[in-house]
């Protein structure tokens, strides 16, 4: 079943796009490349969805394998017979795992046939609308009235657009930012004057033109929609702008000083065809960064290939480098559910920072956003081991610095092993990951350190998660289901109100047993100190002078402040 063919129809001269160019054309996020023994020159004539009833239809097609788990023994055959077939590649889907099995991948390499898998977050549908828009970049027909305009030139396709229908023209994307306007010498009104110095449509036009439901019939509609004058607000006319049957953004016009002529709506369902390819270049250019973002991503997840980041990047596949893990100045206690970081402006403005700051150091750097922080990939590092640890240990001083001034002083940044090669990539995360969760912990007080640097951290909250891990598995609570001293306390406090014995234990253990010291973190006397002390070994039944005892009520006493920083 064929759900595509050559973009270009009727020009048997005009070749298809490769593999390299629809991956950047379509959009980033919708494929991972697996392995490309052939390279990524491979000419793309069209998509299908893999049919065992009608086998031989392959040819130059990208071949979807909806339906076949990649770990199955079919999944092989899939790939053998795709390259007798001359397919230019083969999509699957995640699969159970999530990972690239590597059977298939040795299959994939063993057959010459490029292997690549729909990302999990994805639909086949989704995928199938993106590629017809990929395909639809090769074969989009000139058209005259834009022949002296350059590809991607969207201001001057504004201009252009504004002269032929007389009035205002912006051209926006999905979300309602403008990605380009027209010059206009004319008045305008006081909507476009907002929406052109917010770089987009302002946030109530938006609400209450998605509460009316416009977008719904805007998006739904192949045609020009027309919004008579209202107010202080001139008629305008507004079309979606469609490549491949995916809707790419669209081109609104604004009457400016005079009524817009009667042939504007013809004139606009021109443009929009010619505005296409204008949007597909430009995303195209713009998806680059994200799709060096997606290649890094994978390869930090285990899932991706050291030779895409490499053909992206730069990055040498042999050569230390390492990964930097910065969360910026939020409360260590916040709860990421309260929290806004990983999505909107702020996740932008970290990324942007951390980025220009890593220019001012001889690194290759790939910056990532993540949940409630960020990723920093750094390549091209030192030859030398201990030189190049320095450099990383140096810029993460750096880094955490600028973001602590912009971000708050709360900004912290875990610094990665160096490894020998891009494949190591995944442990130095993991080691980042680690160490900047130490960092966050109850006392630390250290911005920025390595995994080494904070080793008894660690480990202890291996401890901790081992022991929730195991009060979960049997259903009972945080280490206090038992019938042990600091399950008594916490049971007493709960009867009397206050909390004061739980909280006296913590701060003694934590000052070892020093009464000046405990008291005055406290705030009490010494002596008030002693008579609590007394009463919450008589409540517990705790032996103070048992080194097993004060062992276990420190560990349930961090459980339980692990516990009461997950409540909501």
């Amino acid at each position: 079943m064929a759900l595509n063919v050559m973009a270009g129809p009727g020009d048997d001269a005009v070749p298809g796009p490769t593999l390299e160019r629809l991956l950047s054309v379509m959009g980033a996020g919708a494929l991972e490349l697996c392995v490309a023994p052939g390279g990524l020159a491979a000419v793309v004539e069209g998509v299908t969805v893999l049919d065992p009833l009608e086998p031989g239809r392959s040819r130059g097609q990208l071949l979807l394998a909806v339906g076949v788990d990649p770990q199955s023994a079919a999944a092989l055959d899939v790939v053998r017979e795709a390259a007798r077939e001359g397919a230019a590649a083969v999509v699957f889907g995640q699969g159970r795992s999530g990972r690239p099995p590597d059977a298939l991948r040795t299959a994939a390499e063993a057959a010459g046939t490029a292997l690549l898998f729909r990302t999990a977050w994805l639909g086949w549908t989704e995928l199938v609308g993106a590629l017809r828009a990929g395909l639809v970049l090769a074969g989009v027909p000139a058209d005259p009235a834009a022949s002296a305009i350059p590809l991607g030139d969207l201001n001057g396709l504004a201009d252009a657009v504004a002269v032929l229908v007389g009035g205002a023209v912006t051209i926006e994307d999905l979300e309602s930012r403008v990605l380009a306007y027209s010059s206009t010498k004319e008045d305008v009104d006081e909507l476009r004057r907002l929406t052109i110095l917010g770089r987009r449509v302002p946030q109530w036009r938006v609400a209450a033109m998605r509460e009316a439901g416009f977008f719904r019939t805007l998006w739904g509609s192949g045609d020009v929609i027309h919004r008579p004058a209202h107010g202080d607000n001139p008629e305008r006319l507004v079309v979606a702008v469609r490549a491949g049957g995916e809707v790419l953004g669209s081109i609104w016009v604004a009457a400016a000083g005079s009524d817009l002529p009667p042939h504007a709506s013809d004139t606009l369902r021109s443009a929009a065809r010619v505005a296409a390819g204008h949007l597909l270049h430009h995303r195209s250019h713009r998806t680059d960064a994200r799709l060096t973002e997606d290649a890094a991503r994978a390869l930090l997840d285990g899932r991706g290939s050291a030779a895409v980041l490499t053909e992206r990047t730069g990055i040498p596949a042999h050569g230390h480098c390492a990964v930097l893990a910065v969360r910026p100045g939020v409360s260590r206690n916040e709860d990421s559910r309260k929290g806004d970081f990983g999505a909107g402006a702020t996740a932008g403005k970290l990324c942007a920072l951390l980025a220009v700051c890593c220019g001012a150091y001889d690194v290759t750097p790939v910056v990532l956003p993540v949940d409630r922080g960020a990723l920093i990939l750094l390549g091209g590092l030192h030859k030398d081991p201990r030189r190049a640890e320095e450099q990383v240990s140096q810029l993460g001083t750096s880094l955490v610095r600028q973001v602590a001034d912009t971000f708050g002083p709360e900004a912290r940044i875990g610094l990665g092993t160096v490894v020998g090669a891009l494949t190591g990539l995944p442990a130095s995360r993991r080691s980042a990951d680690l160490a900047l969760r130490a960092l966050l912990s109850p006392g630390e007080q250290r911005a920025v350190a390595s995994a080494s640097e904070v080793a008894e951290t660690i480990a202890l909250n291996q401890m901790l998660d081992t022991l929730t891990g195991a009060a979960q598995a049997t259903g009972s609570g945080p280490g206090t289901a038992l019938d042990t001293p600091v399950a008594r306390l916490v049971a007493y406090d709960a009867g009397h109100g206050g909390g004061t014995m739980v909280e006296t234990l913590r701060a003694y253990l934590d000052h070892f047993g020093h009464v000046p010291d405990t008291a005055r973190a406290l705030g009490v006397h010494a002596n008030s100190l002693r008579h609590r002390i007394s009463r919450l070994t008589e409540v517990s039944g705790l032996d103070l002078r048992s080194p097993d005892a004060r062992l276990l009520a420190q560990l349930q006493l961090r459980l339980l402040e692990r516990a009461a920083d997950r409540e909501p």
